[in-house]
């Protein structure tokens, strides 16, 4: 008499597939996670390396100006450029000083000026500029920049750049209506010229 042994079935039951078809979604949202916060810490970057550009462009520009930087601080159209995107489009550009158009100092200062707010306004969201003489461009109390500017006569030009940037989960970093801080500044010298 022979024994016959019962033959096992092979395969997956339906309850591992779903487990597996689960682990296999949970890893997938994870990736997709990833990815997206790649992506926002990629635009965050992208945001300060321009801005960083930007208000290097201007420095370099109001440096080469010297007509309108030795001027008293009341009459130095670069430091009265004080603009948020919240306030509307900008305004536009007044001459074109590239190629044969000539510009005195003062129209050059003009340009620069409108072709600086253009390209904030342009490329950064909420965007906001303001030149000053700032004394005092850290807030120990915030822990960041300071749009405010403590600056007397023989303190350093500063320009201030900033945007509204998003925090990690895609929300808005400031409270809405409240400004973000600066995230760029950049100083001019050490005092006055």
């Amino acid at each position: 008499m022979r024994l016959s042994r019962k033959r096992v079935a092979g395969g997956f039951t339906l309850t591992e597939v779903l487990v597996a078809v689960l682990l296999l979604t949970v890893g997938i949202l994870g990736a997709l996670g990833t990815q997206v916060a790649a992506l926002r810490t990629h635009q965050g970057a992208s945001l300060m390396s321009r801005g960083v550009q930007l208000a290097s462009s201007l420095a370099g520009r109001m440096q080469a100006n010297a007509g309108q930087m030795q001027r008293d601080d009341l009459s130095n159209p670069y430091l009265q450029l004080h603009y948020d995107a919240a306030d509307g489009a900008p305004p536009p550009a007044p001459a074109q000083c590239y190629g044969m158009n000539r510009c005195d100092s003062a129209q050059l200062a003009q340009f620069d000026i409108a072709d600086t707010i253009a390209a904030l306004h342009a490329g950064f969201p909420g965007g906001r500029i303001a030149v000053c003489r700032d004394a005092t461009v850290w807030d120990e109390a915030r822990l960041a920049l300071a749009w405010e500017c403590a600056g007397a006569a023989g303190a350093p030009v500063v320009i201030k750049l900033g945007w509204r940037a998003k925090r990690a989960d895609g929300a808005a970093d400031a409270a809405a209506g409240a400004p973000s801080p600066p995230a760029v500044a950049v100083m001019l010298g050490t005092g006055a010229p």
